[in-house]
């Protein structure tokens, strides 16, 4: 399969020109180029997807460089795809390597030089022609490989049953902005009286698909109007006078309903509740006489409607305490409403430091400093520094300790911790001795390989970490990539056995694409009593934001602050450690 260009006829949209650099960064990589190009060329994939502005556009008129990430090269190559539809440098690319082999360096367990091997010597081009290598057991001809490497291939390849049932929608972490900016804007636009999110987004759901925004005003057909002409839109789907549907140039979908003041609260509660909620509300509604709707509560016998122009109100009508907008999944908040025993949800506001984050000691972008600073500025206390230990060898650690106590003088209203990740290797031995861990300030221990092991040795691969008396936490516990790879197949039960005998804290990391722990293993670690700790696993500069993002997952658990090792004092936490 070869990939066919084709002349634009209009502007492509931000998600297009992502997909192309995205699909030009993957075949520069099969074919050897050096990994700062790469960097380069998904970071800039990364922006344009992120960016609220049609960024051709910006491209054409010479004002892309204004985005960060974004050079004059990559501005050049947007206006050529913008003109012609295509790339030299994909044309390039596509005569010399067949395209399926993207798809071929993207199977769990291969990567892009055995992609490469698997062609020349092969003639794999494609997961079909994968597959028939494997099952004619071709594969452990090559040096490197055996049949170990065709069973997982087969395995990987037959398993589209173990997606995640999210697979299609979109990560909350790249909408929340977007929403965030459409409610700003219909707010400062003077022709709202009230606007707020709904549906998955306001539940902090980890994907969504499309965006709910509720508003009421004076003037409904202009609302409508100003959201179907903002810049940002790229379609207009539908457009009345109480509703508009829209979709911008990243291809995300919001639909605006407008409502008299009175309906607002109903409105709210029917498009922010999920459907098993909703049911569940209703069908209790029903035995008490009452049938809820959008537009409010009937009582049936009387024949009355109640409407209501804030959620609570609603609720209370029910015969609840208000909900808020995590819990609204059917999983005991109604019972929980009706007899108080809601729990107090913790608040981005409650944590005081974050225990995981990288630098460009290792893979991460921003420097000690950047970070650190960065962090201060947020509000945190206290940071973990906790680079890769595989990069930290010969002498670096040594010196990176160095430089954090040097950094400390210079930021002494931050507690800057020496931390580390130390990877738990397939037999749960860990990747750095024992005495060098001893002097560190916190030890992350993770999983980065070997994800589709048995469920016994992976589970064993977790206590036995676990049971080493210097790792204090256990990172991104069961190694899930949303929409893009499944939890491990853990016996989970276990694991939180061995957490509360340990004493070893679970992570919820706050990574878009992770959020793992997900809500129902947080909720079941915590009522264990598991220490849970919520921490960015932060790359860049940028990514300390996701914090929020784990306290959403953490809120959708039930969690409280209580429950929240780092809602803590680094002193505080010091006395929760095993050591």
């Amino acid at each position: 399969m070869r990939i066919i260009a084709a002349v634009p006829q209009t502007l492509p949209r931000n998600a297009e020109l992502a997909e192309r650099f995205e699909l030009l960064a993957d075949l520069l990589e099969l074919d050897g180029a050096d990994a700062f190009r790469l960097a380069a060329y998904r970071r800039a994939a990364a922006r344009i997807r992120e960016a609220a502005v049609p960024v051709a556009q910006l491209a054409l008129d010479g004002k892309a460089t204004r985005l960060s990430g974004i050079g004059g090269t990559i501005e050049a190559k947007i206006v050529e795809l913008s003109e012609t539809g295509d790339l030299q440098a994909l044309a390039k690319l596509r005569d010399k390597l067949p395209s399926g082999l993207v798809e071929v360096m993207h199977v769990p367990g291969l990567g892009p030089k055995t992609a490469r091997k698997l062609w020349e010597e092969l003639g794999v081009d494609s997961l079909d022609s994968l597959r028939a290598a494997a099952e004619q057991e071709r594969l452990r001809a090559l040096p490197g490989l055996g049949a170990k490497t065709e069973e997982k291939v087969l395995k990987a390849l037959s398993a589209p049953a173990r997606r995640s049932a999210d697979t299609g929608r979109t990560l909350l972490g790249r909408v929340l902005g977007a929403v965030r900016q459409a409610v700003e804007e219909i707010e400062g636009s003077g022709l709202a009286d009230r606007v707020s999110e709904a549906g998955s987004v306001r539940r902090r759901r980890e994907t969504v698909r499309d965006l709910d925004l509720i508003a009421t005003a004076a003037d409904p057909p202009a609302l409508t109007a100003f959201l179907a002409g903002r810049p940002w839109v790229a379609e207009v789907v539908a457009h009345g006078p109480t509703k508009a549907t829209v979709v911008s140039h990243e291809g995300l979908r919001f639909d605006l309903r407008v409502v008299p003041p009175e309906s607002y609260g109903s409105l709210l509660q029917h498009f922010t509740g999920s459907k098993h909620h909703n049911v569940a509300l209703r069908e209790e509604a029903v035995r008490r006489g009452l049938s809820v709707s959008e537009y409010g509560v009937l009582e049936t016998e009387s024949g009355e409607t109640f409407q209501a122009a804030d959620e609570d109100a609603v609720y209370a009508r029910l015969g609840y305490a208000w909900i808020p907008p995590e819990l609204r999944e059917n999983g005991g908040e109604l019972e929980a409403a009706r007899n108080g025993s809601l729990p107090a949800l913790v608040e981005l506001a409650d944590l005081q430091g974050d225990l995981h984050m990288h630098t460009d000691w290792s893979d991460g972008r921003g420097t000690l400093e950047e970070m650190a600073v960065a962090a201060l500025e947020r509000g945190r206390r206290y940071v973990a520094i906790c680079d890769h230990a595989r990069r930290l060898r010969d002498g670096r650690l040594e010196q990176q300790t160095e430089a954090i106590a040097a950094l400390r003088e210079r930021l002494p209203k931050l507690e800057i911790l020496g931390g580390i990740e130390v990877d738990i290797r397939a037999d749960g031995s860990l990747d750095m001795p024992d005495d060098v861990l001893a002097g560190r300030d916190w030890v992350m221990a993770s999983i980065h390989s070997g994800f589709d092991g048995p469920r016994e040795r992976l589970t064993e691969r977790l206590v036995s970490a676990m049971e080493n008396p210097h790792v204090d936490c256990i990172g991104h516990p069961t190694g899930r990539k949303i929409n893009r790879r499944p939890p491990y197949d853990l016996d989970f039960e276990r694991v939180l056995e061995a957490a509360v005998e340990t004493g070893t804290f679970l992570e919820i990391n706050a990574q878009p694409d992770r959020l793992d722990l997900m809500d129902s293993h947080a909720r079941a670690a915590a009522e264990a009593g598991a220490g849970i700790v919520i921490s960015t696993d932060a790359h860049r500069v940028h990514e300390l934001d996701n914090l929020e993002l784990g306290v959403a997952q953490a809120r959708r658990g039930w969690l409280t602050k209580d429950q929240v090792v780092n809602a803590r004092s680094w002193k505080q936490v010091r006395k929760l450690m095993k050591s």
